[in-house]
C-alpha cells in the first residue's frame, strides 16, 4: 500500500506541475477522487487496527505491572513491537491523503481557471 500511495501521489504531482493542453482535468479528478476514496477507507482501516493494538498494549502494560510474568511481559514486548510500525503506517496514510485533498483543490482551480483545458472536437 505504502508504494501504490506514494506512487499514485507522484504520478498526480508530475500531472499538476506539467499541466499540459489537451489534458482532461475532469476524467482525472473524478478518478482522483475514487483513489481518495480507496485511500481513506484504507485509512479507516489502519485506524481501528492501531487503536486496538493500542488498547491491547496498554492493557497488557497494567496486566504486566500487576502480575509480574514472563508471558505477560513478551505479550506486552510483541504488542509494542507491533504498535510502532502501525503507527508509522497509519501516518503515511494520514499525511499522504492529506497531499492528496490539496491535489484535488489544485485540480478544481485549474478547471475553474479555464475549463478542462482539454481540446474538444
Amino acid at each position: 500500500m505504502k508504494k501504490r500511495i506514494l506512487d499514485y501521489r507522484m504520478k498526480t504531482d508530475s500531472l499538476l506541475e506539467k499541466n499540459e493542453p489537451g489534458t482532461d482535468w475532469e476524467d482525472i479528478l473524478n478518478e482522483h477522487l475514487v483513489q481518495i476514496s480507496f485511500f481513506q477507507h484504507e485509512r479507516l482501516v489502519h485506524l481501528i487496527v492501531t487503536v486496538i493494538f493500542a488498547v491491547l498494549t496498554v492493557a497488557t502494560i497494567f496486566v504486566t505491572m500487576f502480575m509480574t510474568s514472563l508471558w505477560m511481559l513478551l505479550l506486552t514486548l510483541l504488542f509494542l513491537s507491533l504498535l510502532v510500525p502501525y503507527i508509522m503506517h497509519y501516518y503515511l496514510l494520514e499525511n499522504e491523503t492529506q497531499k492528496m485533498y490539496v491535489q484535488y483543490d489544485r485540480m478544481l482551480a485549474i478547471i475553474r481557471e479555464g475549463g478542462s483545458r482539454t481540446i474538444k472536437k
